[in-house]
C-alpha cells in the first residue's frame, strides 16, 4: 500500500514490552508503522508484532541496530514522526561502559541524524525513565517534577542496582535535547516511572521483574520499590500517542499515575493474590516511609487522562505473566520446600552437637 508520510511513523525497540504495545495501538489508529527490530527474521521474537491486528497492510519490519551509526536510515525515511523506545537494558553487564551507556547515547544520536538525513521527520518522542529525575544523595522529595534531574556522580559513586541505566538514559536524554534542537526538530521526553501490565512480548519485561520482585524474590530490586512509582503501560503508551498528535507539546513530560511504599504493595498484593504470600517485613527499610511523587500535572493539564488504577496493573502484569508461564500461579510449594529445608538445617546442625 502506499504510505502517507503524514500517518507514517518508525517506532524503536518494536519487539519489547513497551514498543510492542505502541505498535498495536499505533495500529489500531491506522498508522503506518515502520517496526525497528535486531533481527526481522528471527521469528520466535517478532511473531507477536506480526499477528497483531492491521500488521498485514499497515507493519513493515526493518533491521537496525543502536551501535551501528546509519542503521536507523532506511527505516525512517518517508516517516513523520519518531517513537525511539528501543534501549540497552542489562544489568548483569559486565562492562556497561560499552554495553549500555555509550550505545544508549550514541543510539539516539544516530536516530537524530537519520532524522536529519531523510527530512521528513518533524517531531522525535524519546522513552527516557524516572531514573533521570530522582537518583541522588538526598532524602527523598515529596513531590519530583520535570525540573529535576538525577545525580550522575553520586549514581556513578554508588553503582546501586540497574546504576548504568540511570547514567544512560540521563545522557540520553540532555543529549537528545541539544541535538534535536540544533537540527529544528521537535522533541518530546516522556519520563514513565516503573511500568507495569500485560503485555504481549514472549519474555518477562526487566520491568516487571522489579515491580512483581515481592512474588519472585528479587531482593535486589526492594530499593527501586520501596518508595514507588507506577504507570500502566497502556497509560504509557497512549501518553506517547497524545503527545505526538498534539502541536503544543513541548520538552519533558511525567507520566505517573500511582505511588506506593514496598509496604502498602506488599498489603495489597497479600490482600489480592494471597498464594503468593509476599514478605511483609523489609531489614534495613523503615516500617513507616513517606510517599514520595512524581507530579504528572504537566501531562494531565495538556488534557490527557489516566485510565488505571494500581490493581488493575498488577492484575494485567500477573495474568500474563501466568498465561505465558512465566510465573507461578502460587508459591506455597516452594515455602514448604524453603521450610523443610530450614528445618533440616536446623535438626543437622542439633545433631552436629550432639
Amino acid at each position: 500500500m502506499k504510505e502517507d508520510s503524514l500517518t507514517t511513523v518508525c517506532v524503536t525497540g518494536a519487539a519489547g514490552f513497551i514498543g510492542s504495545w505502541l505498535v498495536m495501538r499505533l495500529l489500531e489508529r491506522g498508522y503506518n508503522v515502520h517496526a525497528t527490530v535486531r533481527d526481522p527474521d528471527d521469528i520466535k521474537k517478532v511473531k507477536h508484532l506480526l499477528e497483531l491486528p492491521k500488521a498485514e497492510t499497515n507493519l513493515t519490519l526493518w533491521k537496525a541496530d543502536l551501535t551501528q551509526e546509519g542503521s536507523f536510515d532506511e527505516a525512517i525515511e518517508g516517516c513523520h514522526g519518531v517513537f525511539h523506545v528501543a534501549t540497552p537494558m542489562d544489568f548483569q553487564s559486565k562492562d556497561p561502559e560499552n554495553e549500555i551507556i555509550k550505545p544508549t547515547i550514541e543510539g539516539v544520536l544516530s536516530i537524530i541524524r537519520s532524522c536529519v538525513k531523510v527530512k521528513t521527520v518533524k517531531k522525535l518522542v524519546f522513552t527516557s525513565s524516572a531514573g533521570t529525575v530522582n537518583v541522588h544523595g538526598n532524602d527523598q522529595l515529596p513531590v519530583y517534577d520535570e525540573s529535576h534531574w538525577s545525580d550522575l556522580d553520586f549514581i556513578y559513586s554508588k553503582k546501586m542496582t540497574a546504576w548504568m541505566y540511570f547514567v544512560s538514559k540521563t545522557l540520553a536524554e540532555k543529549a537528545a535535547f541539544e541535538a534535536t534542537k540544533e537540527n529544528n526538530i521537535d522533541f518530546i521526553s516522556i519520563i514513565p516511572t516503573l511500568v507495569v501490565g500485560p503485555f504481549i512480548t514472549p519474555s518477562f519485561p526487566p520491568s516487571l521483574i522489579t515491580a512483581l520482585s515481592l512474588i519472585n524474590g528479587e531482593k535486589s530490586h526492594y530499593s527501586i520499590i520501596k518508595q514507588g512509582q507506577y504507570v500502566h503501560l497502556d497509560d504509557l503508551c497512549e501518553s506517547h500517542i497524545y503527545l505526538y498528535e498534539n502541536p503544543k507539546a513541548e520538552g519533558r513530560y511525567i507520566c505517573s499515575s500511582h505511588e506506593a511504599t514496598i509496604h502498602q504493595l506488599a498489603r495489597m498484593i497479600n490482600e489480592k493474590w494471597p498464594e503468593y504470600h509476599v514478605p511483609t517485613q523489609f531489614p534495613g527499610i523503615d516500617d513507616e516511609l513517606p510517599v514520595v511523587s512524581f507530579s504528572s500535572k504537566k501531562l494531565t493539564d495538556m488534557g490527557f487522562k489516566f485510565k488505571y488504577d494500581l490493581e488493575e496493573m498488577f492484575k494485567g502484569a500477573i495474568d500474563s505473566c501466568r498465561e505465558k508461564g512465566l510465573l507461578p500461579y502460587s508459591t506455597i510449594k516452594k515455602k514448604v520446600i524453603d521450610v523443610m529445608k530450614t528445618l533440616f538445617m536446623e535438626f543437622f546442625v542439633l545433631s552436629k552437637t550432639k
